[in-house]
């Protein structure tokens, strides 16, 4: 059985993970699975966004220790740790530059590896129970790993990623509602449909609005401000040369819905 399922909403794909047994634990397997499911997803011109979400009631407990450090099997040298971070970076990449944007429904803990698709997510929801939480701090490790250095600092602002990455505390879902990391807070049960709300609401845009506001923000978080202005000048003139541009501009002064076709 795949422990990476993906189902289709119409122009949204929800991809879960599907291993609830071990919380969602990775696996390299399953690590590569998820990228492959990903990639696939962000190949498909007919998907606009996307919703990443695991079984049960953790999102992802990050590496299972237990599949690679099994009392039966010989202990990995430097070179096998290494090709397993980049099986484990390449995940977060894949995330990371997703066509679509992506929406993170959180649940229970998301954990090291967890933590970090969890960051590399667009756009995350979670539950007042949800624990973020980077421990590799407290075991002797780096808690700079899974691109969490990357991303969490742009998403809460230096300072606060500093404390959270040096003590190793979990965060609760409150807190991360209150430091802007999730967007919304909800009952287990409504995880999915308010994540798939959100997933409408931008399904509703045409598709290169969508696609490039996503991008446009990616680069800009990176860029200075005369370079942001001038990749903002190049996709907004192309954009006001589509047809859905044009579509909106009738629809707006007819007072009706446009109706985009991705062109």
């Amino acid at each position: 059985m795949s422990e990476i399922i993906t189902e289709r909403h119409g122009n949204i794909a929800v991809v879960r993970m599907a291993r609830a047994e071990a919380r969602n634990a990775l696996t390299v397997a399953m690590a590569a699975e998820l990228t492959a499911a990903l990639q696939q997803v962000s190949q498909d011109s007919s998907c606009q966004v996307v919703v990443l979400a695991g079984d049960g009631e953790t999102f992802c407990a990050g590496l299972d220790l237990k599949a690679v450090s099994s009392a039966d099997a010989p202990p990995l040298g430097a070179g096998e740790w290494m090709a397993l971070q980049e099986v484990f970076s390449g995940l977060m990449t894949q995330v990371h530059k997703m066509r679509q944007p992506v929406i993170g429904a959180i649940q229970g803990a998301a954990v090291g590896a967890g933590l970090g698709i969890a960051l590399a997510c667009d756009v995350r929801i979670a539950t007042p129970s949800t624990k973020f939480l980077v421990g590799a701090v407290k075991l002797g490790l780096s808690a700079g790993e899974c691109g969490i250095s990357y991303h969490l600092p742009r998403l809460v602002g230096a300072g606060r990623a500093f404390e959270i990455m040096l003590t190793g505390r979990a965060v609760s879902g409150t807190e991360a509602q209150a430091i802007g990391l999730v967007i919304d807070l909800m009952d287990r049960d409504a995880l999915l449909d308010r994540a798939l709300d959100v997933a409408r609401a931008i399904g509703t845009n045409a598709p290169y609005s969508v696609k490039h506001t996503k991008q446009v923000m990616w680069a800009n978080l990176e860029a200075n401000f005369e370079s942001a202005l001038e990749l903002e000048n190049h996709v907004q003139v192309v954009g006001l040369l589509t047809e859905d541009f044009a579509e909106a501009a009738k629809a707006f002064t007819e007072k009706r819905t446009p109706v985009f076709q991705g062109r």
